[in-house]
């Protein structure tokens, strides 16, 4: 009785573990975010459970059911979610395929095992879990776009575009055709930013890459937005149907209508192209990118809104520069820089007016490179701030030795670069090296270019006419070169106006130049301006100017420029 009453204790233990165990696997099941489908092979009986019933609407209870399931699928899908959820009739015992629904909005991964069952060695179970991927697919479509494209424009950003021309290339080679870069830079796409806003800059960068967007033919021709404003296009062109030419008319033609933004303004730009070729300018993609870097930044030197091709002068010229960009970083560090003077005398006396401080360098070889060179590289690179804080400085520690030594008052005429007239503290800058050396202010004078006053006029004006009230003198250097505009000379603080060379070196042979020179003179005296011509070069160009008016003459005829210790000796010859 015992033993009895034991077993049926035992077997009730049993029945509430076998209860518990249905009952957890059954949460389990209810709380998945899979479903299930459940089949004895060899029966036709099936059992669902888990999501599945929410995920399709329905249940399956026999085999026949499994074309009803079907239907829940594209067509495309249906073999194979068929052939996955029957692996056993290519005698596999595992299979897996993702899959979408009927109208195409849903994902799902199907996966379907076959199983021994531990009860019966001759009997299979094969169970199907199926989970709705919907987000994955869409998290791994958003990795795939960024890998591939650019956000702000929707074209192809710069790295997928360097592995596409890649393969362009690898074509060409085999085709022995041409594979183009054309570079675009839209000029003056910084100024639209600061005026417009970066909101509208980045509408412009859309509207433009998907004008670019519409001109892409797969195999042929593909764009990118490289850069900010800078955007590539390349043409494989084995058949000779696509040209550069072609494209650049339609991007002149697109570029002469306006853009409207969404704010209600219309924006029209131009653009510069620069234009390299493989295999002329390189055997990679990068080599090609590169050139046609060089080519555009050639392309702004020049103007812009052009189009040029890659040659290899331009490139030898880029690596000239870059090299004295190196030296000139080494020059800047070491201060290795000297100061020469020019002289500049009264016309009609010959007396000497004063020197204007001119900067000079000579690289590590003993080589002197031209200002002309030099400076346009530090101004671009940001050493030009260096450079004219040292002649300043320089220039008017030298003056205050030769006033001291000589007893002698002149004119120190400095030229100013543009990027220090816009520093904010340039007026407390200046001041505070004429306090340093205790120089007065009115034997200094400040020279400035026209383009100076096209770009900041307000703000320049401000500072220089602080300076002037202050006692420092300014001068108009090349005028008659940029804007000539007579309604900023009345506006702006001048003492002196100095003509440019251009105009002295055919004002004996070209009436028309004698005719500007003259009236620039008259003008001038009428309106209070000292006048200054600059390279005056022979006794005729002297004779004239003398003559027409002009107060002071400045050349290689009755100086040329002069390093410190020559300027001492003039100084000295002019005291006896």
């Amino acid at each position: 009785m015992e033993e009895k009453n034991y077993q049926l204790d035992l077997l009730k233990a049993q029945n509430a573990q076998l209860s518990r165990s249905e009952h957890i696997y059954k949460l389990i099941c209810e709380s998945s975010d899979y479903g299930f489908i459940y089949q004895s092979l060899g029966g036709e009986e099936l059992l669902t459970f888990g999501s599945f019933k929410s995920m399709f609407g329905m249940e399956l209870h026999r085999l026949r059911d499994i074309e009803d399931l079907l239907d829940k699928f594209t067509e495309e899908d249906k073999k194979p979610v068929r052939d996955t959820l029957f692996p056993e009739s290519t005698g596999r015992d595992y299979s897996t395929c993702e899959c979408r629904s009927s109208n195409g909005h849903v994902w799902y991964r199907i996966v379907t095992r076959i199983v021994p069952d531990d009860s019966d060695p001759f009997s299979r179970d094969k169970i199907v879990s199926i989970l709705n991927i919907t987000r994955e697919k869409a998290q791994h479509s958003d990795l795939l776009y960024m890998a591939y494209y650019d956000t702000t424009t929707g074209i192809y950003n710069r790295n997928y575009f360097v592995s596409l021309l890649t393969e362009f290339i690898s074509r060409a080679d085999e085709s022995k055709c041409r594979v183009s870069l054309l570079m675009i830079d839209i000029d003056d796409f910084k100024k639209i930013n600061d005026v417009q806003g970066i909101i509208v800059g980045d509408e412009l960068l859309q509207q433009f890459g998907f004008w670019l967007k519409g001109r892409m033919i797969k195999d042929r021709i593909i764009c990118s937005h490289i850069n900010n404003d800078i955007f590539c296009v390349a043409i494989y062109d084995a058949t000779g149907q696509y040209s550069v030419e072609n494209f650049y008319n339609d991007l002149k033609k697109r570029l002469s209508d306006s853009f409207h933004m969404s704010t209600g303004q219309d924006i029209t730009i131009t653009a510069s192209v620069g234009v390299a070729e493989y295999p002329d300018a390189g055997g990679s993609a990068l080599d090609i990118i590169n050139c046609a870097d060089i080519v555009v930044y050639n392309c702004k030197k020049m103007g812009k809104n052009i189009l040029q091709y890659f040659e290899a002068p331009i490139l030898d010229d880029f690596l000239k520069n870059v090299d004295i960009e190196n030296k000139l970083k080494e020059a800047v560090f070491h201060n290795n820089f000297m100061m020469y003077y020019q002289p500049m005398y009264h016309g009609r006396t010959r007396q000497l007016r004063g020197v204007e401080a001119l900067v000079r360098w000579k690289d590590d070889s003993g080589k002197m490179i031209p200002p002309s060179v030099f400076i346009p590289i530090a101004e671009k690179n940001g050493l030009i701030d260096h450079i004219g804080t040292f002649v300043v400085e320089e220039s008017i520690r030298q003056y205050r030795t030769w006033s001291d030594y000589y007893n002698m008052q002149f004119k120190l005429s400095i030229n100013i670069s543009a990027l220090q007239y816009k520093k904010d503290d340039f007026v407390d800058s200046i001041m505070a090296v004429i306090d340093k050396y205790g120089v007065d202010p009115s034997d200094i004078e400040l020279e400035i270019t026209e383009s100076i006053l096209i770009d900041d006029f307000d703000s320049v004006t401000t500072k220089l006419t602080r300076l002037r009230n202050l006692g420092v003198g300014i001068s108009l250097d090349d005028f008659g070169t940029g804007y000539s505009s007579l309604s900023y000379l009345k506006k702006f603080p001048i003492d002196t106006l100095k003509v440019d060379k251009s105009f002295i070196d055919t004002v004996l042979d070209d009436a028309s130049t004698r005719i500007i020179t003259e009236s620039i003179l008259n003008m001038s005296h009428a309106m209070g301006f000292e006048t200054v011509a600059e390279g005056v070069e022979n006794e005729r160009q002297f004779s004239y100017l003398v003559n027409a008016g002009c107060d002071v003459i400045q050349g290689f005829y009755l100086g040329k420029p002069l390093p410190s210790e020559k300027v001492d000796e003039l100084l000295s010859y002019m005291k006896k």
